[in-house]
């Protein structure tokens, strides 16, 4: 075999990676890169290219950039620049003992019927920032789908995750949201799903995320603007119903 020539080494990797870039390829892209500057420090280029390690430093360092872009986009709303199902679905996977909340806007159809979807619109981003307020460092907010959030804290404990969506909940009811539009008002409802804690026991994601949607239908028919959760096998009310304090299991 003959010897490989380091110049049209260099030229193949900087081919491919400029390919691979064009076909949103991050990932190889900055893997051939990497090694086109690798290949251009090593000394084996002729002379007559001075600029050509500092050429590709600055290419890799725009092409990690695009890359980093690209993989925040991918796993962000845009409309809310919250988290999307996408991140939800993999943090959900990883994390060891996580709670979840399921928000879900109350009679949202009626808002954007009533004050137009640009209105719609910015409740939903008025409404991601309420609930993103207070959260503990580790926990985080996605947008579930449609006008549905989940609110996610890791480790924390049962009566934790209810008083972090309690407070999530006032805090969209005390909003002055006629002051986005005279007449208009926002509550949320919100079914909480503790993790169980029990010793020896993996999480299942689609459990809890059942669970709180089970809470959540819970709160919606009871009269909305509520978080539902479940206490000892009943379901409790966060503000406490006075005409009916607990319901069986459904």
């Amino acid at each position: 075999m003959g010897a490989v020539d380091p110049q049209g080494l260099l030229a193949a990797h900087e081919s491919i990676a400029r390919e691979l870039a064009a076909q949103g390829d991050w990932q190889r892209a900055y893997e051939h890169l990497r090694s086109a500057l690798e290949l251009a420090r090593s000394g084996q280029l002729q002379c007559a290219h001075p600029h050509i390690p500092e050429q590709y430093r600055l290419e890799v360092e725009r092409l990690r950039r695009e890359r980093a872009q690209a993989r925040r986009e991918s796993l962000t709303d845009s409309l809310t620049a919250t988290y999307n199902r996408r991140y939800l679905d993999r943090r959900l996977a990883e994390l060891t003992a996580p709670s979840v909340a399921l928000v879900d806007l109350d009679l949202f159809k009626h808002i954007n019927d009533r004050f137009g979807h640009r209105i719609g619109d910015q409740v939903l981003q008025r409404v991601v920032g309420l609930l993103q307020q207070t959260l503990p460092p580790e926990g985080f907010c996605a947008r579930y789908g449609g006008e549905e959030f989940v609110l996610v804290t890791p480790a924390a404990r049962p009566e934790d995750a209810v008083a972090i969506a309690a407070r999530a909940r006032a805090r969209v009811a005390d909003f002055p949201w006629s002051h986005i539009r005279p007449g208009l008002s926002v509550t949320v409802s919100i079914g909480v799903a503790p993790f169980s804690g029990r010793p020896g026991r993996r999480h299942d994601p689609q459990e809890l995320l059942v669970e709180a949607d089970a809470m959540l239908y819970a709160a919606k028919r009871a009269g909305r603007n509520l978080v539902a959760h479940r206490e000892h096998g009943r379901v409790r009310f966060v503000p406490t119903l006075r005409a009916r304090v607990t319901r069986p299991c459904p």
